[in-house]
């Protein structure tokens, strides 16, 4: 009767620890969801993982019709999240971290020790042991808490690799575009300085020219013929790195790019409080803070258990010759002689307090991301406004001006070249400014966390950084914003054309 009791209660046992084994699974989207629901959330965008063959076939159906017209600056990222390898790579972590978190929610696979031996006399002894870790078992729901937050971390810290990417992808597409653009508008320059040398040396053999002036023109020709081959080379690179980033080859890198930059828009968009939504928005701060948590559980396990490294229960049944069967179970416990877990707890702690502050260094470095990604957005923009609304008409009522008085013969074709030259610089500027506008406008993005509040955006008070948040509403007085001085408000310039008209 107590050999049946004793075989009824293992049996349950053993159900037990198969029932709490077969608790802990995969999940079915592999933790993704979160990258794929900030993608649409803060992009726009869908973000995919590319694990079969009609997955694979999917990304290159959609990059297809993308690449099939002009590729705006939306259709650039979406290219980027289908198919850069490296944010392949940052979604295979998330089955690492997933694979880590089902084993430390899994039990230990007990321990099965069978023995026969003979002794010089003739006895049989056979020996049967079936053991299992203890400490394993009794410190696995803490394990698996901890592994948990760790995989909650992953997602956050892949989801962030997302959107640097995104970000990345605007970058290289802003400056493809404008050094396309800069290169197209040099070679003009060039054609034109082209007819101005042939001019000059037509005019200078019939003695109608000096040679001052002709000098002048050959140079002018020189310098742009130059200043071509290398903005040509300039846009090369540019377009290049957009082609690594949005991950294409083959007969993906003949996209087509547009032929200038988005305009300027109309007005900036009065942004408060930048700070504040930054703490509650940034991905990178949240994992940190994840892993801060995480670290702080961990180290209460570490002194729970720093006296006992290893615990190991067995089930014994031996049979001997002269003594016929044995049963019981056997203990083993490391004793704390030599090491009583003091190193172990040290190092917890000191594990506890570098992710602690390395938490505030985060915290400290996104604020002062943000103070000056919004000094450089603010800026930027009253720049390329400046010369959207001021330097560009006033060159363009000169070139006006010029070419009335060349029509009415109260000006030669070389004064007419030489404001062609003068409104190289001007072209030039306005493209470079527009550039640095919609650059500034990304790194601001990424800075908060990769977009801009919207209204109704809601700050949390409750903030994890060491310091109270600085309101944000317009540029401080070292960054003053440009005014206008001279063109009317209501007299904005149209929008230029390759030839700076």
């Amino acid at each position: 009767m107590m050999r049946r009791f004793v075989s009824t209660r293992m049996g349950a046992g053993v159900a037990v620890l198969v029932f709490l084994a077969g608790c802990t699974t995969f999940s079915k989207d592999g933790g993704f969801n979160t990258v794929s629901s900030t993608a649409r959330e803060r992009l726009g965008k869908d973000a995919v993982i590319v694990k079969t063959d009609a997955d694979r076939d999917a990304a290159a159906k959609r990059t297809q019709e993308l690449l099939s017209k002009p590729l705006s600056m939306d259709d650039a990222v979406q290219v980027a999240l289908l198919n850069n390898r490296g944010l392949q790579v940052s979604y295979a972590e998330l089955g690492l971290s997933e694979a880590d978190l089902v084993q430390a929610g899994r039990l230990p696979n007990p321990g099965f020790t069978f023995s026969r031996t003979r002794a010089g006399n003739g006895d049989l002894n056979i020996g049967r042991t079936f053991s299992a870790n203890v400490l394993s078992i009794l410190t696995l729901p803490f394990a698996a808490h901890i592994e948990g937050r760790r995989f909650e971390q992953t997602k956050l810290e892949t989801a962030d690799a997302m959107l640097k990417i995104a970000a990345e992808a605007r970058r290289a597409y802003v400056n493809a575009v404008a050094a396309e653009q800069a290169a197209k508008y040099a070679e003009q320059v060039k054609d034109s300085a082209d007819a101005g040398a042939e001019l000059a040396s037509r005019m200078r053999q019939a003695g109608n020219f000096s040679k001052l002036d002709y000098a002048r023109e050959q140079a002018f020709y020189a310098d742009a013929v130059a200043q071509s081959a290398k903005t040509h080379q300039q846009a090369v690179v540019a377009r290049e790195k957009l082609t690594r980033i949005m991950g294409l080859w083959g007969a993906g890198t003949q996209y087509t790019l547009p032929d200038r930059l988005p305009d300027l828009p109309k007005q900036r968009p009065d942004l408060n409080d930048l700070e504040s939504y930054a703490m509650q928005n940034r991905l990178d701060i949240q994992a940190a803070k994840l892993q801060t948590q995480s670290v702080a559980s961990s180290m209460g396990l570490s002194k729970a258990t720093r006296f006992i490294n290893a615990l190991d229960v067995g089930y014994q049944n031996n049979y001997e010759t002269d003594k016929g069967h044995e049963h019981g179970y056997e203990i083993s416990v490391e004793i704390p002689i030599f090491d009583f877990g003091s190193a172990k707890v040290a190092r917890a702690e000191a594990t506890y307090m570098r992710s602690a502050n390395q938490l505030a260094q985060t915290a400290i470095d996104a604020r002062s991301e943000v103070r000056e990604s919004y000094s450089a957005y603010v800026t930027s923009y009253d720049v390329a406004k400046h010369y959207r609304d001021e330097v560009v008409p006033i060159r363009k009522t000169i070139s006006d001006e010029l070419l009335l008085r060349y029509n009415g013969m109260l000006a030669s074709v070389f004064e007419l070249l030489a404001d062609s030259r003068e409104q190289v610089g001007a072209v030039n500027s306005y493209i470079d400014a527009l550039k640095d506008y919609w650059l500034a406008e990304t790194d601001l993005q990424q800075a908060v966390g990769g977009r801009l509040p919207q209204a109704g955006d809601k700050q949390d008070s409750k903030e994890p950084a060491p310091q109270r948040p600085v309101v944000m509403s317009a540029p401080n007085s070292t960054q003053p914003a440009l005014q206008s001085t001279s063109a009317p408000a209501a007299q904005s310039a149209p929008a230029m054309d390759s030839e700076g008209k």
